[in-house]
C-alpha cells in the first residue's frame, strides 16, 4: 500500500466504478485488503454470491441493508458492522426504499479491484457472472422458483 490520504469525496487514482446501478469508489489497495465505498440507491442488490478466498465485511454509514446468508435475512443499520467469512454466501439488498452509503472491504484483496474496473458499466447479468467467475467471485444459480 501506498502512503498518503485518500480524500473524502475521491477514489484511488480518482477512480469510480458503476456495479449494477451501484457507486464504488476504491479508497485503500494493498494485498493484503481492499476498501471502497458504496452508494447503493433504493431497490438494488447484489445476488447471493461467495468469496472462496477472502472474508468480506461491511459498515453502513446510512440507510439499511439486509444481508441474506442462504435464506437467514439480517438488517444492518448506520454504525453496524455485518461479517461475512470465506466460502458464505450471502446476498446484500437496499430494500428500505432509502439510499444507503457504506464501507465494504475483503482481506486480502485478490482480484476483486481488478473485478470493479472489468464490471463499471455493465449490465448483461451473464456477462456480470462470467467475469465474477474469473476475478473468484462465484454468483448462486437463481432460485428455482424465480
Amino acid at each position: 500500500m501506498e502512503k498518503g490520504i485518500t480524500k473524502a469525496n475521491n477514489g484511488i487514482e480518482g477512480l469510480s466504478w458503476n456495479v449494477v446501478g451501484q457507486t464504488y469508489v476504491p479508497k485503500l489497495l494493498s494485498n493484503d485488503a481492499f476498501v471502497w465505498e458504496a452508494t447503493l440507491p433504493p431497490d438494488t442488490f447484489v445476488p447471493p454470491h461467495v468469496h472462496p478466498t477472502q472474508d468480506e465485511w461491511i459498515i453502513v454509514q446510512s440507510g439499511i441493508l439486509e444481508v441474506e446468508f442462504l435464506g437467514d435475512v439480517h438488517k444492518a443499520g448506520p454504525g453496524d458492522t455485518v461479517r461475512m467469512p470465506k466460502g458464505e454466501a450471502h446476498g446484500i439488498f437496499n430494500r428500505s426504499g432509502k439510499e444507503a452509503k457504506c464501507i465494504f472491504g475483503v482481506a486480502p484483496a485478490r482480484k476483486l479491484f481488478d473485478l470493479f474496473i472489468e464490471l463499471d458499466g455493465v449490465t448483461d447479468p451473464q456477462e456480470l457472472v462470467r467475469l465474477s467467475a474469473l476475478h473468484e467471485v462465484d454468483f448462486l444459480p437463481p432460485p428455482a422458483d424465480a
